[in-house]
């Protein structure tokens, strides 16, 4: 299905997590069999997915220390995904350059957000290259 899709579903899937607090594993490997996806896809989703969920407080600290003015429980559950997703891709994954991961992010904001979504994931994004070591 291509990375577009791919992302978008990890997009989801970690919005359904936080909501969901069920089985998590069970969460992703029913996702991932309801849809048709290539073995290549499926890693870069599960890679995403666990990557998010197991830096989950690195990458929330950088999205509190950026988003100036909001603290984590005001912004979106919808943003707070879209967000840690982009942010995993920045600071983990060297296959994505920095530019695809913001465009992404943005384009996903527009189709799952309100119009003013885009501008402020924007804003928190262009903050974070300079934290590239996170770790």
């Amino acid at each position: 299905m291509g990375r577009r899709a791919s992302r978008e579903l990890a997009m989801k899937l970690l919005y359904q997590v936080e909501i969901q607090k069920d089985d998590r594993e069970w969460q992703v490997e029913y996702a991932l069999k309801s849809k048709p996806f290539d073995s290549k896809d499926k890693e870069y989703i599960k890679d995403v997915v666990w990557g998010v969920l197991n830096n989950k407080e690195k990458i929330d600290n950088l999205i509190e220390k950026h988003a100036i003015g909001w603290k984590l429980n005001r912004i979106s559950r919808v943003d707070l995904s879209i967000l840690r997703v982009s942010i995993y891709e920045i600071l983990f994954r060297d296959d994505i350059p920095y530019n695809v991961s913001v465009n992404e992010a943005i384009e996903l904001a527009k189709k799952y957000s309100t119009n003013e979504a885009g501008s402020f994931i924007n804003g928190i994004l262009s903050k974070v290259p300079k934290m590239q070591t996170v770790n």
